[in-house]
């Protein structure tokens, strides 16, 4: 009966202990080491912090900057807010990352940029392993209204940025997308004569537009696919271009990012920049080219472009268009590609008649490994657009 009495007590002290002292608490320094090695920065490159406090599970880094290396200079970043920090087996899971507004004068260029933010963001332990646990990841972030003034007038803006991620269920792939919204930009105070007469006789001297991006990484095949990547700006038109290759794992990534690393601590040193040139060009040879595509949808820029060239011949736009659509097969010609020059002559024919869309794709029917397109480029470059399946077509 003592013997049950004293094991019930000492149970119940542990639980007391167990349940009434506080967690350990969060090592800010190691997050922030974490965090510059997943962003492989080296070399004294990296986010400095002058403190860091720990609050239970809010980190705040106080007088914090961007230190770019080898001297070169760093960046203010003010004081950041870490919000909802947990730790688990080394890696770092953050609801929230709040900035101070940036506001930067040097000489007669300021930058500013307000409402900086990073929400769901993971901080991996290590880079080891094969799934998005060994990347940094964030689920968003955003950036307000980015301003660039020239003795105090606004040269270039952007309205807002925002950058989207989200990784499957078993963390073996992640989708991306990037939205810029209201880019703006000033060409009056371009001071090149040439090209001040070029944007004049254009008659763009304001640009205003967005950029918009949305791929997917599949961690396991390694294939990176880019379904937009496009520039719509008034008045100009929109270039949106398109890709995907695979091969692109962890595994591929950590060894270009080692190459790297070994060629810049070798900078001056040409045998081992030789040796690292190798090395890279090796294992670009793991990758293989899956597909491609160039489209430009025409908003005026075409024919404008055209007036402009021709008055500095003395012809007219649709003289000069005539003489590009009669020059472009003699042009062609000598790179014996028949099927490529019949298509680029028929398609260049119809756009420039009426400019619309232009489209240049590569769709082999199956992956094609980048040494097959390299030895093909050597031995018969005019066999290039059968192994990549290329077409051309316009306004379609």
């Amino acid at each position: 009966m003592r013997y049950t009495a004293s094991a019930k007590l000492f149970s119940a002290s542990i639980a007391l202990f167990a349940f009434g002292t506080p967690a350990l608490a969060l090592d800010g320094n190691d997050l922030v080491n974490k965090l510059n090695a997943a962003l492989n920065f080296q070399d004294g490159t990296g986010i400095v912090a002058g403190s860091i406090t720990v609050d239970g599970s809010d980190v705040t880094l106080t007088d914090s900057r961007f230190e770019a290396g080898n001297g070169q200079g760093s960046v203010p970043l003010g004081t950041i807010e870490l919000e909802g920090v947990k730790e688990d087996a080394g890696a770092y899971t953050i609801e929230t990352v709040s900035f101070e507004n940036i506001d930067i004068t040097q000489e007669k260029t300021a930058f500013t940029a307000a409402d900086l933010s990073i929400s769901d963001m993971r901080i991996p332990a290590s880079s080891a392993g094969d799934t998005t646990d060994a990347v940094l990841f964030y689920g968003e972030a955003t950036v307000g209204a980015i301003e660039v003034k020239l003795d105090g007038k606004s040269v270039a803006s952007i309205g807002s940025a925002k950058m989207t991620s989200e990784a499957s269920d078993d963390k073996k792939s992640m989708t991306f997308d990037v939205k810029v919204a209201d880019i703006k930009g000033d060409l009056s105070t371009v001071e090149d004569v040439e090209a001040r007469k070029t944007i004049d006789d254009l008659g763009i001297n304001q640009i205003d537009g967005n950029i918009s991006m949305t791929g997917s990484w599949d961690l396991t095949s390694g294939t990176l696919a880019t379904e937009e990547y496009a520039f719509d700006f008034a008045n100009i038109g929109r270039l949106n271009m398109a890709f995907s290759l695979s091969g692109y794992t962890l595994d591929f990534l950590r060894s270009v990012q080692e190459a790297a690393k070994k060629a810049e601590a070798s900078a001056n040193d040409e045998q081992a920049q030789q040796a690292a040139g190798l090395a890279m060009l090796g294992l670009i040879q793991q990758l293989s080219f899956d597909s491609a595509e160039i489209r430009f949808d025409d908003a005026g820029i075409t024919t404008k472009a055209l007036d402009v060239v021709a008055k500095k011949q003395g012809t007219t736009g649709d003289q000069l268009a005539q003489m590009i659509k009669a020059m472009a097969p003699m042009m062609l010609a000598q790179y014996n590609m028949p099927e490529l020059q019949k298509a680029l002559s028929e398609a260049l024919n119809t756009y420039l008649d009426k400019p619309g869309s232009f489209t240049i794709s590569a769709k082999p029917e199956n992956s094609v490994p980048v040494p097959t397109i390299m030895g093909a480029a050597m031995a018969a470059p005019n066999t290039i657009p059968q192994v990549l399946g290329v077409t051309v077509t316009a306004n379609d």
